[in-house]
C-alpha cells in the first residue's frame, strides 16, 4: 500500500492498494488446482460409466437372464408418478437444485433427488426397475438463473401439491389435476429453510432440474435377479435421496427384532385383513372379501380393474426385476446406449482437460513459493 500526496489545492490523499503479483498469481493457481481436480473426479467416474455400457451388449428384455445385463428402452410409469418441483412436469425420477449464486457454486438453497419404480419397454417386452441406491446419469433440463433485472426466471413453475401424481391408468385424477387451477401460494408453497422458491427477493439465485420423464429413452445396466430375492422390495421401490434402505445396519436390526418379536407380518393380508384389497376402502375391491354375514355387501369385483392390479401389484417370485445388488449398483441413464457414451466420453476428456490443468497450476503454485514469480 502507498500513499500518493494530493496536488495542491485538492486538500485530500488518494490511497493506492498495490497487490503483491506473486499472491494473485498463488490464489489463481490454487484455485486452477481445485477446479482440476474436480475435473479429474468427474471425468474418471464417467470413463467408468462409459466402461460399463461400452463393454455391455444390449439385451432383449424378452430373454434377459439372471445376471448382469444392459437393457434400453422407454421409461414406463406403474403405480404412480412423480410431480418434479421447479417445474412440476411428471417424472419417474427428478434431481432438483437451488443454490444462492448465479453461477450455481454457491450454498444449496434447496436440493431433492427422488424416484419411483417403473417399467423399461423395448420392442420384446417390459421389466421393472427398483430404484433404490441406484446411481443415475441424468443431464439438466432446466438450467436458469435470477434475471439481472430480478423477477423469476423463465420456465419456472413450481410444484404445488403432493410430490406424487396418479398413475398413468388413473384418468379421473389426471382430469381433476388438468382442470384445476393454482392459487396464488404456488410460488411459496417450496420454502426450504425459510428461503422463498421466488427469486423475488434480495439475492440471485440459479435453478437445476434433471428429469426422467415417462416415454423418455433410457439405458440400465445392472443385476437381474428374481424378485423375491429382494430383502425389501417396498423400500427398494422408492429413492428418496436419503441413502436409507432395508440394507442399513440399524434399520436391518430393527425389522429382524420386529419379526422375532412377532410383530411383522408375513403380509398385508394377515397384517390388515380385508383393508389389504386394492380398492376395498372405496367399495371397488378387486377380489371378494371376508364378511360379516350381517353387513352390506360391496359390488362384485371389477374383472378389468382386478387384472390391472395383479399386473400392478403381484409379482411372481421367479419374475425377473433390476434393482441395486451388494456388488453390483444399478446405473440408470437417460438416453440411448450411444448417447449415453458419448456424453460420458465427452466427461472423460473434460477430466483429461481438468489434470492438465491442475498440474500446470501446481507447477505454477511452485514457482511462486520458491520465489520464481514475486
Amino acid at each position: 500500500m502507498r500513499l500518493t500526496p494530493a496536488s495542491a489545492g485538492d486538500g485530500v490523499a488518494v490511497i493506492h492498494v498495490v497487490l503483491p503479483p506473486g499472491s494473485v498469481f498463488a490464489g489463481l493457481a490454487a484455485a486452477g488446482i481445485v477446479v482440476g481436480l474436480v475435473l479429474l473426479v468427474r471425468g474418471f467416474a464417467g470413463y467408468r460409466a462409459a466402461g460399463r455400457i461400452s463393454g455391455t451388449a444390449p439385451s432383449r428384455i424378452a430373454s434377459i437372464a439372471a445376471g448382469e445385463v444392459l437393457v434400453t428402452g422407454a421409461a414406463e410409469p406403474i403405480e404412480l408418478t412423480l410431480v418434479s418441483p421447479l417445474q412440476s412436469q411428471p417424472a419417474v425420477y427428478y434431481r432438483s437444485r437451488i443454490t444462492e449464486s448465479s453461477d450455481g457454486n454457491g450454498p444449496d438453497l434447496f436440493r431433492e433427488d427422488r424416484a419411483v419404480g417403473f417399467r423399461v419397454r423395448d420392442a420384446t417386452g417390459s421389466v421393472r426397475v427398483f430404484p433404490n441406491g441406484a446411481r443415475f446419469d441424468v443431464p439438466d433440463r432446466y438450467d436458469e438463473s435470477t434475471p439481472m433485472w430480478g423477477g423469476d426466471p423463465i420456465g419456472l413453475m413450481p410444484r404445488t401439491g403432493s410430490m406424487y401424481a396418479p398413475g398413468p391408468d388413473d384418468r379421473e385424477a389426471r382430469i381433476a389435476a388438468l382442470i384445476s387451477v393454482p392459487d396464488a401460494r404456488a410460488w411459496s408453497l417450496l420454502e426450504p429453510h425459510g428461503l422463498p422458491m421466488s427469486a423475488g427477493s434480495s439475492g440471485r439465485r440459479h435453478y437445476r432440474e434433471a428429469r426422467i420423464e415417462p416415454g423418455d429413452p433410457v439405458t440400465v445396466v445392472g443385476r437381474a435377479l428374481p424378485f423375491g430375492d429382494l430383502a425389501d422390495p417396498a423400500g427398494s421401490n422408492f429413492l428418496d435421496g436419503n441413502g436409507l434402505s432395508a440394507d442399513d445396519p440399524e434399520v436391518a436390526a430393527d425389522l429382524a427384532a420386529a419379526r422375532a418379536a412377532g410383530l411383522l407380518a408375513d403380509s398385508p393380508v394377515e397384517a390388515w385383513g380385508n383393508a389389504a384389497i386394492e380398492g376395498f376402502g372405496i367399495g371397488r375391491p378387486v377380489r371378494t372379501p371376508v364378511l360379516d354375514p350381517a353387513a352390506d355387501r360391496p359390488p362384485a369385483p371389477d374383472p378389468a380393474l382386478a387384472a390391472r392390479v395383479a399386473e400392478t401389484f403381484e409379482i411372481d417370485r421367479d419374475s425377473l426385476v433390476l434393482a441395486t445388488a451388494a456388488d453390483l449398483p444399478l446405473l440408470i441413464s437417460l438416453g440411448s446406449p450411444s448417447t449415453v457414451a458419448g456424453r460420458d466420453q465427452w466427461q472423460f476428456v473434460l477430466g483429461m482437460l481438468g489434470a492438465v490443468l491442475a498440474i500446470a497450476s501446481a507447477m505454477g503454485l511452485a514457482l511462486v513459493m520458491n520465489g520464481g514469480i514475486r
